[in-house]
């Protein structure tokens, strides 16, 4: 007979084996944004009704403990928060397993 240690472990590889087939997967988070610029005269500059430029979509997230950003298009957005909500699953459910394991002897 299975412990019940084994059983849940089971069902939390098969949960990750399903979502490693859903697609790629993205680290970090996505935030839409607004800017002012440095321009006299701009739009976003007007004294009775600034408007900023954007939105702009930048996704930020630390790799091998160096943090960075980059610019996303929009038509890219929709796809973007998939990858990046499916990693934050993948890396719970990661966090779930190695909970579980026994440890080391």
């Amino acid at each position: 007979m299975r412990k019940p240690i084994e059983e849940k472990t089971d069902k939390i590889r098969q949960r990750l084996s399903d979502l490693l087939n859903e697609g790629p997967m993205l680290p970090g988070s996505i935030k839409k944004q607004w800017n002012v610029c440095g321009m006299p005269g701009c739009r976003c500059k007007d004294p009775n009704d600034p408007r900023k430029h954007g939105p702009y979509f930048q996704l930020s997230f630390t790799l091998a403990g160096k943090s960075t950003s980059m610019f996303v298009k929009e038509e890219e957005f929709a796809l973007m928060m998939v990858m990046t909500e499916r990693y934050r699953r993948f890396k719970a459910l990661s966090l779930l397993l190695v909970h579980r394991l026994p440890p080391a002897q």
